[in-house]
């Protein structure tokens, strides 16, 4: 039987404008059960706090389980928890925001491209300030002394994955790409100890990088992930954590794509100036093959 854990009308947020997705809550509130009610109940509380949080740490935060914040969401309309909180974090940001996050109504062109220069320089600087040296050596070992690496993300993770198999062949390494989701899963299941995996996912919570990652971890691969989140799903199946820092509430990631393209430039120089003499001859040679292709 669902019930309102209080008898009483769901709590308002006062200092928040009246949003979709916490209208719906509200009403579906009545109908909860008690550990559901106690989301609710945090959600409509303190609803910009979802835009930084997983739902793991919701639940934490709730004192339930993962699965209950889960039925929450389905019980009050969305299709699960990255849908709630999309649709929160368009409710709470200004139209243009869904855009970009700094820019409003009536910036001219020049501003607008200021604007998106300095997040990328932001998220660029903020990224540097997280990342740790000895996590980066261990990433740049496993990868030097894999046998074969396997590159996966899908969506608007696929760039990424790209840009990264094409620098890492360069310097003579057994690597593959991978954007599809079944294929991820049907590569990864003939890896093993002497294999690496590279899941690359801004949320951390697409279900595909994670369950690539978890069955890569179960043949024995080492894996890493670079994500946008530190305390995602996908990191619990990574041995190494590599961190984007972006502040952006939207949907479509600008800034954070920079900052992880950025990391994965900084492995490949570093790897480079490891092997230098291999990098530069492999330069060379692709170099001399490019150029009757050149005008």
């Amino acid at each position: 039987m669902r019930y309102n854990q209080t008898g009483k009308n769901p709590p308002q947020n006062k200092n928040l404008p009246p949003a979709n997705s916490l209208a719906r809550i509200r009403s579906k509130y009545p109908t909860l059960a008690a550990s559901e009610a106690r989301v609710a109940t945090w959600v409509l509380q303190q609803p910009e706090e979802i835009m930084r949080l997983s739902m793991a740490q919701v639940a934490q935060a709730c004192r339930v389980s993962d699965t209950t914040v889960l039925r929450f969401c389905r019980n009050t309309g969305f299709q699960g928890y990255t849908d709630l909180k999309l649709s929160i974090a368009r409710d709470l940001t200004s139209p243009t925001q869904v855009i970009h996050d700094d820019i409003i109504e009536g910036d001219t062109p020049i501003t607008i491209a200021r604007k998106v220069f300095m997040a990328n320089i932001q998220a660029l600087n903020d990224t540097l300030e997280v990342l740790d040296e000895d996590t980066l050596i261990k990433a740049i070992d496993l990868l030097t002394k894999a046998k074969r690496i396997l590159i996966i993300g899908t969506g608007t993770s696929g760039p990424i994955v790209q840009s990264m198999f094409n620098m890492f062949f360069r310097l003579g390494l057994n690597c593959r790409a991978q954007t599809d989701s079944y294929l991820q899963l049907m590569e990864v299941v003939i890896l093993n100890s002497d294999d690496v995996v590279v899941g690359i996912s801004q949320s951390g919570s697409s279900v595909d990088p994670v369950l690539t990652l978890k069955q890569a971890k179960q043949n024995g691969a080492s894996t890493i992930c670079i994500t946008g989140n530190m305390h995602s799903p996908v990191t619990e199946h990574a041995d190494i954590t590599l961190l984007s820092v972006a502040r952006e509430a939207r949907a479509e990631a600008i800034a954070s794509r920079v900052a992880q393209a950025t990391i994965i430039d900084a492995l490949y120089v570093i790897m480079a100036l490891n092997n230098i003499e291999t990098a530069i001859q492999n330069e060379k040679n692709i170099w001399d093959a490019l150029l009757p292709k050149m005008l």
